[in-house]
């Protein structure tokens, strides 16, 4: 293995009596080791927690004691970590819930019908020279592959899910490798009932503030002084939806975040913008639409009218993937019962 050598195999053969396994790894790099179960092995405890096995630390020896079947998924996980150490990453909490996430679903087949089983491969990730991304849960694996593969991709599902981070760092990953000439962010200027007429200032500070998730993450995949000389020269360009009309968006990766906010009509008039050698990536959550009342989503209907269509991939986020706070999982849990129970409800009546 790359990260650790497996010594000892599950010992049920032995025992004949359970479904116990003790897996023990040996780390051939002490200070990555360190780094692997964090402070006060904490990562380790997250780890145990997650996956209900029980694991001993031994200097660079990890003792994994637990059903074979936990057991085998924390070794998985520890494995990944380790990689993400040895390429000179740092690790965190939610680095340790996805690699836990992954590890569960390795045999299990990924959303897109072109791919192989997660035992096989590795869990995707997108390199910028600035950081390298990692797939934290099954859904972002199949998002990451689709945006590989794909010319225009749909991500739909709730907020913190890394839908609209994912989808910028791989627009900047196309950058730098010079596969596309420019990147172009959009966003549907709709928030709360504000229009952009009320908002203080020229035309830019009317717009930034709807674009600020867009410019968020692309200083976390950039260097600062290389975004803002790619906006000077248009090589980033971040614009209101309605600037979009009228133009062709040729060798350009293309951004439409919070489509939710969208009209058909402004739905239809953006998907039909991609040129030659462009890719486009629509990204939205249906459950939170801002649009006046009955308003139609150009999202909602987009997936409906665009169902089957080939060349387009939809990829569905749901709780489980949530890759921030664990709160905001169980707050978008929450919500979505209440609005069940509201729908059941009001059928009933």
């Amino acid at each position: 293995m790359s990260a650790a050598e497996l010594k000892n195999l599950p010992q049920n053969q032995a025992s004949g009596a359970s479904d116990m396994a003790h897996i023990v790894l040996t780390f051939d790099n002490n200070k990555l080791a360190s780094a692997l179960y964090g402070q006060f092995d904490e990562n380790l405890a997250r780890l145990e927690q997650k996956l209900g096995v029980d694991i001993r630390s031994r200097g660079n020896q990890l003792a994994i004691k637990g059903s074979a079947s936990a057991a085998e998924q924390a070794r998985r996980a520890l494995d990944t970590l380790y990689g993400i150490l040895q390429k000179g990453a740092e690790i965190g909490q939610s680095d340790v819930d996805g690699a836990v996430r992954m590890a569960i679903a390795a045999d299990d087949q990924l959303t897109l019908p072109t791919m192989e089983r997660k035992g096989k491969v590795s869990a995707a990730q997108i390199a910028t020279r600035k950081r390298t991304i990692y797939a934290r849960s099954l859904n972002q694996d199949a998002y990451m592959r689709a945006l590989e593969r794909s010319e225009m991709v749909f991500g739909i599902g709730p907020a913190g899910t890394g839908k609209t981070y994912l989808a910028v760092a791989h627009a900047a990953m196309l950058l730098e490798r010079g596969m596309v000439e420019r990147i172009v962010l959009s966003r549907p200027a709709v928030e709360a009932g504000e229009r952009l007429g009320f908002l203080p200032g020229d035309m830019k500070e009317k717009v930034d503030p709807y674009l600020r998730p867009l410019y968020d993450a692309l200083y976390d995949m950039m260097p600062a002084d290389k975004v803002e000389r790619a906006i000077a020269a248009e090589v980033i360009e971040i614009a209101p939806l309605a600037f979009m009309r009228g133009r062709t968006l040729a060798h350009a990766a293309v951004i439409l975040d919070e489509a939710q906010n969208t009209t058909p009509m402004q739905m239809k008039m953006f998907l039909t913008r991609l040129g030659e050698n462009s890719r486009m990536i629509v990204t939205g959550d249906p459950s939170q639409i801002d649009l006046p009342p009955n308003t139609k989503s150009g999202l909602v209907e987009a997936l409906r009218i665009l169902d089957g269509v080939p060349g387009i991939v939809t990829v569905r986020f749901n709780e489980g993937d949530v890759v921030r706070h664990p709160l905001v999982a169980e707050i978008v849990k929450a919500y979505d019962r209440d609005g069940k129970l509201a729908r059941g409800l009001g059928a009933e009546s």
